[in-house]
């Protein structure tokens, strides 16, 4: 081999190795990076209160979930945006957890503020393309659950006000999350966990480096987590099995061991497994519960609503909210062959074994 060859081979081989050098070094360096991301409160008119937006101060300029659609949300969202230096119309990308009014509502605002900021959000969500009870899918499935006709119009009429509170979108006007792809920032990516259970289309972002999560409604340091009555994705006859893919979720956060989560609404978490553990007890609490007030003659799921939840019944979000717990509480344990439950006139009977 003469030594002209050689060089260039040599050379080659320096190349490379430079190359797969530079690639670790830069692997290392967003390891000890830290990613710039900002909780910023918002004011809602529920009563769990401000709503956690957050801004990842890194180029693009990003939001995680945005606020409701009211003036003092979009006004408080300005101002706080204003006190980190960053402007509306600064705004590049705007990712949403899930598509509740609290968390998605400004989506349009803030995207024509700042010129078309690309929105993203799970395909399996739909509360930014309708309102939330205004499917046929829903009707039947909460008129099977054995709520009465004229309660559901009482909670339909309820959601079509919470309605105002978000702006639908178009389909042209978003683009889809998908599992385990990574959003990329210049300080290093996050990437997109799907954790069903609050809504079908729930996702949680984690920062690898640092084991970070960002959850949405998936993980809250006060309050456990409503898993909502909707229709399943893949087959919108059906109920989406929401405890169960809830529960899911949480061991698959579990699995990644972060060290702070961000929730959705109050405080971060530092120590997930004692949240994982306290939610783990009040589950199988409220399923004993559930069960409990199973008769062998059979009971609705709205019967068993107004057993469990008395002072709730008679208020409507927090009727809806009570009716979704005790339908998904009571598909999971029939899924877990604890209770029996058949289909009578439309209606869906839950039997003690």
């Amino acid at each position: 081999m003469d030594s002209t060859v050689k060089f260039i081979l040599h050379s080659r081989h320096k190349i490379l190795y430079c190359a797969f050098s530079l690639i670790r070094a830069i692997r290392v360096i967003d390891r000890f990076q830290i990613m710039k991301i900002i909780p910023l409160a918002i004011p809602t008119p529920f009563y769990v209160g401000d709503v956690n937006v957050y801004l990842i101060k890194e180029e693009p300029l990003t939001l995680i979930d945005v606020g409701p659609k009211t003036a003092d949300a979009k006004n408080a969202l300005r101002d706080k945006l204003q006190r980190q230096g960053v402007r509306l119309e600064d705004i590049r990308r705007i990712v949403l957890s899930h598509a509740h009014e609290d968390h998605c509502g400004l989506a349009r605002t803030v995207r024509n503020a700042a010129k078309n900021a690309e929105i993203l959000i799970h395909g399996w969500e739909t509360g930014h393309l309708f309102g939330r009870l205004d499917s046929a899918e829903h009707k039947n499935l909460m008129l099977r659950a054995g709520v009465p006709t004229e309660v559901f119009i009482d909670l339909q009429a309820m959601y079509k006000d919470v309605s105002l509170l978000t702006d639908a979108l178009e389909t042209s006007e978003f683009s889809e999350l998908k599992d385990e792809m990574e959003l990329e920032f210049a300080g290093g990516t996050l990437k997109v966990l799907h954790t069903p259970g609050h809504t079908p289309g729930s996702c949680s972002f984690f920062r690898e480096a640092d084991r970070t999560l960002i959850a949405g409604d998936c993980v809250l340091k006060r309050i456990t987590p409503n898993p909502i009555v909707s229709p399943d994705p893949s087959d919108p006859d059906k109920r989406f099995q929401s405890l169960a893919e809830y529960l899911v979720s949480l061991a698959r956060i579990r699995t990644l061991s972060p060290t702070l989560v961000y929730g959705g609404h109050g405080e971060p978490i530092f120590d997930f497994e004692e949240i994982f553990h306290r939610y783990i007890r009040s589950i199988n609490d409220r399923q004993r519960k559930v069960i409990d007030l199973v008769s062998k003659d059979g009971a609705t799921a709205f019967d068993i609503t107004q057993k469990l939840f008395p002072e709730a019944i008679g208020k409507n979000i927090h009727r809806f909210l009570a009716i979704s717990e005790t339908i998904a509480h009571l598909d999971y344990a029939e899924t877990e062959h604890k209770i029996a439950v058949e289909l009578k006139e439309n209606v869906e009977l839950y039997r003690k074994l």
